[in-house]
């Protein structure tokens, strides 16, 4: 691939919520709980949503964790999706053709709320710690 540029595309990404979370991998873990635990005791929100992809699925389950040993009484619906995503490869040499590699991503959703979930949800798990 080392003829090769990858094309960056634009994406479209909803808008995030008051209350959601994007981990990253790059992102520090001790900022994002402190940003979660801000948002569940002292703005009194009763709910958060935590969203990740790829490699920072292992970080996002350690961070509930986490959260979940600071504050009892969560309860957590997870949620695990996948995507694919085209990757557009320009050449750098002249006579070669333009690449598409197409990745298989996956996603994970972690809400974690005060109140009561849908407990018939396959993902819900409540915290008693």
């Amino acid at each position: 691939m080392d003829r090769y540029q990858r094309v960056e595309k634009p994406r479209e990404e909803a808008p995030i919520g008051a209350n959601e979370i994007r981990i990253t991998a790059q992102g520090r873990t001790r900022n994002y709980i402190t940003y979660a635990l801000a948002l569940l005791q002292e703005e009194a929100t009763d709910e958060i949503v935590i969203k990740a992809m790829g490699r920072a699925i292992n970080k996002t389950v350690a961070i509930v964790e986490l959260l979940k040993r600071r504050i009892a009484g969560l309860h957590q619906n997870n949620s695990i999706e996948s995507i694919n995503i085209t990757d557009t490869w320009e050449p750098l040499e002249e006579g070669l053709n333009v690449l598409e590699t197409t990745r298989h991503v996956s996603l994970i959703t972690i809400t974690l709320s005060k109140k009561e979930l849908d407990t018939s949800s396959p993902g819900h798990a409540f915290c008693l710690v």
